[in-house]
């Protein structure tokens, strides 16, 4: 905008400098021909010099900014614009008879009139004169200063260089406001992508009161910087996803190996057993012997009964993990439940010369599944047997709380080892092998507890005491 101001402003400068004047001079010629032509219409009517004519002739000359005289041949003035003749008649005989050329020049030459641009250096005035004859033979001189022309260029060149500095200040202060009322949010656009660039999708577009192309750009680069917001977050979902995917089916394969290895290994000792004593009954080794006989169908019989066993407690985790087993939730007396599972446990717990003590409130009624329940109780009842020591006691307890019950078994003896607790729950994990396999534990029994809890949402865990080790679940009331 300043440089089309600054360029209009210079050429209209250079039109003026170079051609204003000598413009203005060719258009002040063709005044003084077109008046020559007017008094030569007039003389040849024989009308010029009548009385009604002489405010014609004033309106013509003071119009035109003319002087005009015209005298006889003999010199008489017959009619002049002005009340001194001399200085026109001096002026009109040196210019028919003045051969100083720097000074003097024919502009135009005609039948009957001459046009000259006469240079007065003492005064420093130029005038444009034409000078002839009319039809009745009077001479006549029209003269017209070109001082005031020249006054006039140097004016208009002024005052163009003035209005030319206000239109590039103007211009300029224009630019700046409508550059900056464009660039400011193209700018702020340029910010905005350059956040989007670096995944930042927060910096928003904010359209002014009067929306534009601009505003309509600004909503665009909004609504592309929520789409790729969006599917940014998809596709940081789906990658969480795809590693959780994977790090499951990397658990998954691992827990199917180990659990092969698992299953391998506690099979492995019953089906040598059994292939042993059974080879040895085959080889007749205790033919001679009623009690050997016996002794061997005894042990086929306790290893193929863990087997048995094994595998019931395998399928049954399986159903429980893979929410094949359908709970079916019943309000009862767990009281009842635990009181029948110390009963049917008695023969044992007096073998082992265990005391065992029961503290409750009376019933306690939750919801829950009952066979299942059973299956807990049973399963901590029988690991505190198994595991009693010292002070040979056991404690089964429920206490009430705000929501459900917490039953807990308690038995005397070696606290866990506190590497070995994570792992109680996991398949086939023993914390002591030698003695697990003295009484025929699978080391499945926990980890089908916490299958049975994990269906019904509750929470189960153990806790070590000085004393001993205390197992406990939750049931809801």
């Amino acid at each position: 905008m300043v440089l089309v101001a600054f360029g209009a402003i210079l050429i209209s400068f250079i039109l003026n400098a170079v051609f204003m004047l000598p413009f203005s001079v060719l258009r002040r010629q063709n005044i003084l021909e077109d008046a020559f032509a007017s008094l030569s219409k007039k003389a040849q009517a024989g009308t010029l010099y009548e009385d009604k004519y002489r405010d014609y002739f004033e309106t013509l000359c003071s119009n035109n900014n003319l002087q005009v005289l015209i005298a006889e041949p003999s010199g008489s003035v017959v009619m002049s614009s002005q009340g001194s003749n001399r200085l026109m008649m001096t002026q009109l005989y040196s210019a028919m008879l003045s051969r100083d050329k720097d000074n003097r020049e024919i502009v135009k030459s005609g039948s009957d009139y001459s046009i000259l641009r006469l240079r007065n250096p003492e005064v420093e005035s130029e005038f444009l004169i034409l000078w002839g004859t009319l039809p009745d033979s009077n001479l006549i001189i029209i003269r017209s200063g070109l001082g005031s022309l020249r006054t006039s260029a140097n004016f208009t060149s002024k005052v163009l260089l003035l209005a030319g500095l206000i239109a590039i200040i103007l211009a300029l202060v224009a630019s700046i406001f409508f550059s900056r009322h464009i660039t400011d949010p193209l700018t702020r656009l340029t910010k905005i992508a350059k956040q989007m660039a670096s995944l930042d999708f927060d910096a928003k577009f904010e359209a002014g009161k009067k929306p534009n192309e601009i505003d309509e750009l600004g909503q665009c680069m909004n609504e592309l910087s929520e789409t790729l917001e969006q599917t940014i977050l998809q596709l940081k979902q789906a990658n969480s996803d795809l590693r959780q995917d994977l790090k499951a089916r990397e658990e998954s394969e691992k827990m199917r190996r180990e659990f092969s290895s698992s299953v391998s290994h506690e099979l492995k000792t019953p089906l040598a057993l059994i292939m042993g004593y059974a080879e040895g009954l085959q080889d007749a080794v205790a033919d001679d012997n009623a009690c050997d006989r016996k002794f061997y169908c005894d042990v086929i019989m306790d290893e193929a009964n863990k087997m048995n066993r094994i595998v019931k407690e395998l399928l049954d985790l399986s159903h429980l993990e893979y929410g094949e087993q359908i709970m079916n939730l019943e309000r009862f007396d767990v009281t009842e439940v635990i009181a029948g599972v110390i009963k049917s446990n008695s023969i044992m717990t007096d073998k082992a010369g265990i005391t065992v003590s029961f503290i409750h409130n009376g019933p306690a009624y939750v919801w829950s599944d009952p066979f299942f329940t059973e299956q807990v109780i049973t399963n901590y009842f029988s690991n505190a047997i198994h595991y009693c020591e010292k002070e040979k006691k056991i404690e089964v307890k429920i206490a009430e709380r705000d929501k459900d019950y917490r039953i807990s078994v308690f038995n005397s003896g070696n606290p866990i080892p506190e590497e070995s607790l994570p792992h109680l729950w996991e398949k086939f994990y023993k914390v002591d092998k030698a003695r697990t396999r003295e009484y025929g534990g699978s080391g499945i029994g926990l980890s089908v507890v916490k299958a049975i809890m994990d269906d019904l949402h509750k929470e189960c865990g153990v806790i070590n005491h000085e004393n001993g080790v205390e197992f406990y679940f939750d049931l809801d009331k």
